[in-house]
């Protein structure tokens, strides 16, 4: 597995025990749907929690969850509701991003919830 392969595991293994120590509880990780991959949906009381981690080692070109774009947030919400559809879900739905900056010597995560709207 390449590299940057294993920092976005690394990450997502990391987004996935921040979650669990919040209170979520993870449904489902790396949920596909047509070309669209849901990194973790989690739920934690009426909420839906749609996470995308993005994960980087250091922030030389920027925080990473300024790498989520239109065409990503656009696959995400066709997934999402696939999902809540096939699984019958009354949640409210909220998609978020975990940032994962995960550096030699520490690793910083910045939950964004709330982190765009979808209509």
């Amino acid at each position: 597995m390449a590299e940057h392969n294993d920092l976005g595991k690394l990450g997502e293994e990391l987004a996935a025990d921040f979650l669990k120590k919040e209170g979520y509880e993870i449904l489902e990780r790396n949920w596909f749907f047509q070309k669209a991959e849901v990194d973790i949906i989690a739920k934690k009381n009426d909420i839906l929690a749609v996470v995308e981690v993005k994960t980087r080692t250091n922030l030389d070109y920027g925080d990473p969850h300024n790498f989520v774009n239109a065409k990503k947030i656009k696959l995400l919400v066709k997934a999402v509701d696939e999902y809540v559809i096939s699984k019958n879900l009354d949640f409210t739905v909220r998609f978020d991003i975990i940032s994962v900056t995960n550096k030699a010597t520490d690793c910083e995560i910045l939950h964004l919830k709330d982190a765009f709207y979808y209509f």
